[in-house]
């Protein structure tokens, strides 16, 4: 089997790969997040490129530093009244975020990419709708001091796995694509480029 390098510091990502059986390395790519974005917004890319764009780029960086090793990059962008929404500094800015997301849709888009030899050779985008519930304030303030500093590490600032998912009416789409990673079709790729069984 091929070697196969994760290039993320996602718990998340991580945690769906080892319960699926799949062994893997951590290596994150030295990848600057926010200059990329920017550069697809003036670009006038959809959040599918967006997110597919910075996917790819991890996965390409850290594919051209290990030759003859499968990369997996991943990346996941919101979406609300057209803007893509980056991720919260700290629990005041989590706050307003879900204030705002409040009784509303929003669209997470969820982009994974294989790299080998610096370049990529698979990708995948997930786009998934997002109806989070009528919550009170009071419920937001003991979602965002029961979540602490973890909520901020979700570009949602919830985790769906946990009490994260008590935020929510309704969601269309793929259950691992909400936790950060498409694991079906990325089991399917790494299977077809011989890092895990057939």
């Amino acid at each position: 089997m091929k070697r196969f390098i994760l290039a993320s510091a996602s718990s998340s990502r991580a945690r769906l790969l080892r319960a699926a059986g799949v062994e893997f390395e951590i290596v994150p790519a030295a990848v600057d997040e926010s200059v990329l974005k920017r550069a697809s917004v003036a670009d006038g890319h959809d959040a599918a490129t967006m997110a597919l764009r910075l996917a790819a780029e991890k996965a390409r960086s850290v594919a051209e530093l290990h030759p003859d090793t499968v990369v997996l990059g991943a990346d996941q962008i919101l979406m609300f009244d057209g803007e893509a929404v980056n991720k919260c500094r700290d629990a005041r800015e989590a706050f307003g975020l879900l204030r705002q997301l409040r009784g509303r849709t929003h669209e997470l888009v969820t982009a994974a990419v294989l790299a080998a030899n610096g370049a990529e050779i698979w990708n995948h985008v997930d786009i998934c709708r997002m109806t989070m519930r009528n919550y009170s304030d009071a419920f937001l303030s003991m979602y965002v001091s029961r979540a602490d500093g973890a909520l901020l590490h979700s570009v949602g600032c919830y985790e769906f796995e946990s009490l994260g998912v008590q935020l929510f009416d309704r969601v269309e789409g793929d259950f691992f694509s909400i936790l950060g990673l498409p694991l079906l079709p990325v089991l399917a790729a790494l299977r077809e480029y011989g890092v895990i069984e057939q």
